[in-house]
């Protein structure tokens, strides 16, 4: 709903301020009940409920949650696709029955980008656009996977075109300045999509409302020290 946030998992971002990276590790904390390195290596003081999140095809628990090799370390990448996968044979199961099944590719979709599969994730998520193309969830979280994947730029598209679909999705603005700052450095970019969010969607919860406005303040904080720095190391 566009009145909800469903924020992209963090990824590695070099800033000159700290804050900013702090903010935006809290405001990243985890659209698809993903990164469970962002939940055990973080504290986390107010992240973003997915459960509060709009309703839509019901998740299976994280492979990953709790998941230990017989060693018990955590499991390597390889060893979560195979839960991953077992956890997904009965949803694929049903897939062969119903190939077209949206609820299904998105359970799926959900399973595997749970597990960093996220090749995977992207594969049927696309398959969810392909089927609905419509279906703004299912293009954000698209976005969210390729992104994750390494694919920013089809992630910044696959945003756009869901806000073709609702220019005022509040999931789709936030991820998109999100992915801006972090896989493009533009700090302007990512400020204009969060303040476009703000101005489109006056009935935000305070609570998130408030992660945003102060996302926006680091981030032009930021980019105002840089200038200036800049600008104090051009007159030496």
């Amino acid at each position: 709903m566009a009145n909800q946030l469903n924020p992209a998992p963090a990824a590695e971002v070099y800033l000159e301020s700290a804050r900013v990276y702090s903010m935006a590790a809290i405001c990243l904390v985890v659209g698809l009940a993903v990164g469970y390195l962002m939940r055990t290596a973080l504290a986390v003081p107010t992240p973003i409920d997915p459960s509060r999140l709009a309703p839509t095809a019901t998740v299976a628990p994280s492979p990953h949650n709790g998941a230990m090799t017989p060693a018990g370390k955590m499991p390597s990448l390889a060893e979560m696709h195979q839960i991953a996968s077992r956890q997904a044979a009965p949803l694929l199961a049903q897939l062969e029955k119903d190939p077209n099944n949206v609820a299904l590719l998105m359970q799926v979709g959900s399973v595997y980008h749970q597990a960093h599969q996220f090749k995977d994730a992207a594969q049927y998520f696309n398959r969810a656009v392909a089927a609905d193309p419509k279906n703004i969830d299912a293009h954000t979280k698209l976005a969210i996977s390729l992104f994750r994947s390494g694919d920013a730029d089809s992630a910044i598209a696959e945003l756009n075109r869901a806000l073709v679909l609702d220019p005022k999705d509040a999931n789709a603005l936030f991820n998109l300045g999100m992915i801006r700052l972090q896989a493009k450095h533009d700090r302007k970019g990512a400020v204009a999509s969060w303040q476009s969010l703000l101005k489109l969607n006056p009935q935000l919860d305070p609570e998130r409302k408030a992660q945003v406005q102060k996302l926006i303040s680091e981030v032009s904080t930021a980019s105002s020290s840089s200038t200036a720095a800049k600008g104090a190391g051009t007159n030496d």
